[in-house]
């Protein structure tokens, strides 16, 4: 005999919107797969009058958020409100009442996971949250579950669907800044609001999330370094397909084997989300448009990748209707997963991590002053890979690809190149990622 699952839907914006026209398209597909039927019968909206899909009831919908977290015939409650504000509250209170909750929500699970993972074993339900990682990538189950057992040194990935899809536009189409950002949200992949998109917010969330599963070690939101890709322009591309490369916005976390605070204590992890050159020949680099691709590297299996789509409203709806089938099971089975996150991790400050650097400056064009510019990378212990420069009798535009340095040895070395008076101007500093 099948099995029906009761569901209340909080927020039905674009991805909400998606998320219950799927369920009502796929309902019957699951119930053939899974013998559980999924009943839609709460939408809780700031509007219930106005006019929505016509694939849904007009009368499910309420103007009221506690029909849904507090209602007697809601068993799952699934949250695509967004924020931390109330939406944090409100699944509180669906815990406490007992319903497991389903969320697409990022910045929630970024700023106070581990707190709502206790209060769901406390309350012995389940928090799914596969959507806020990386859309419709199947990655947090894997590491949380295949990947268990697994000791997770490095998650490296293309995790902000909007950014990969405007710098594709830029580096193939040679678009500017701003008519990449106006294409993406023409195209629905960034709100008329990007700033949490370009300025690497987005992406600062994704990998906490992901390195706290990763690495079994609650790595806070704040605690991930993170520079966005404003102020890119076409040199920037230009040159890096001068030298074998591509621009990607980058996650990153490590796990480091010296440990801080003793033999006893856990490795350091560093968390950082910043623009790179990817060298041509990696896998990365040919992950294009709003794509997301997450490569993650274990002691035993080496490295993984996961590779979908990372934005738009019909893959996260699929995601969470994924985990709003394994909650149903879990609710039938009387159980509940753990979410294996340890005790709060010890970062490693974004200063002492080392990569390659890319450095493009403007100078005089006199002799010496290449000599002079590269002695003070010496004097701060960065090495000097390879050196392009072009110019005129006045004036040179000069790049440099350093050796690997530690990022305070780089801040040193341009904090003194700025005091210089043949130094005419820093223009950019991107990492590097071979």
């Amino acid at each position: 005999m099948r099995k029906h699952v009761r569901i209340g839907l909080l927020g039905c914006g674009t991805v909400g919107e998606a998320f219950a026209e799927l369920l009502v398209e796929r309902r019957a597909a699951v119930a053939d797969v899974s013998d559980i039927t999924l009943d839609l019968v709460r939408i809780a909206v700031r509007d219930p009058d106005k006019p929505r899909s016509s694939a849904l009831d007009p009368k499910l919908f309420t103007g009221d958020v506690h029909d849904v977290v507090k209602a007697d015939d809601v068993d799952v409650v699934v949250e695509l409100i967004g924020g931390t504000g109330p939406a944090g509250e409100l699944v509180r209170t669906a815990l406490s009442s007992g319903k497991s909750v389903v969320t697409a929500n990022k910045e929630l699970i970024a700023s106070q996971g581990p707190e709502l993972f206790a209060e769901a074993d406390a309350a012995g339900v389940d928090l799914f949250f596969e959507a806020a990682a990386v859309a419709a990538v199947p990655i947090l189950r894997p590491i949380r579950e295949s990947l268990l057992a697994e000791d997770v040194r490095r998650v490296v990935g293309i995790i902000n669907g909007t950014t990969n899809f405007m710098l594709t536009r830029m580096m193939s189409d040679g678009l500017s800044f701003d008519e990449a950002l106006a294409e993406a949200q023409r195209r629905g992949y960034a709100e008329p609001d990007a700033s949490a998109d370009i300025e690497g917010a987005d992406a600062a969330s994704k990998i906490a999330i992901l390195a706290s599963l990763a690495f079994n070690q609650a790595v806070p939101v704040d605690g991930v370094s993170r520079e966005g890709i404003v102020g890119l322009d076409r040199e920037d591309f230009e040159l890096a397909a001068r030298f074998g490369f591509v621009i990607k916005l980058l996650a990153v976390a490590e796990r480091f084997a010296d440990p801080i605070g003793g033999a006893d204590a856990p490795g350091a992890i560093g968390a950082q989300v910043f623009p790179a050159l990817v060298a041509r020949d990696h896998p990365l680099a040919s992950v294009r448009d709003s794509f997301n691709a997450v490569f993650v590297t274990t002691s035993a299996a080496g490295e993984l990748m996961f590779y979908g789509h990372g934005a738009g409203p019909r893959p996260s709806a699929s995601a969470v209707l994924g985990d709003v089938v394994g909650a149903a099971d879990q609710l039938l089975r009387g159980r509940h997963r753990h979410i294996p996150v340890g005790p709060t991790a010890s970062l490693r400050p974004a200063r002492e991590l080392v990569h390659s650097y890319y450095v493009r400056a403007d100078v005089d064009e006199a002799p010496g002053v290449l000599s002079e510019v590269t002695g003070v990378f010496g004097r701060h212990g960065v090495s000097i890979r390879t050196v392009d420069q072009r110019g005129s009798e006045q004036q040179a535009r000069v790049v440099f690809i350093t050796f690997p340095a530690p990022e305070h040895a780089l801040d040193s070395a341009l904090s003194e190149l700025s005091e210089l008076a043949h130094v005419r101007g820093v223009h950019r500093v991107l990492r590097i990622h071979a």
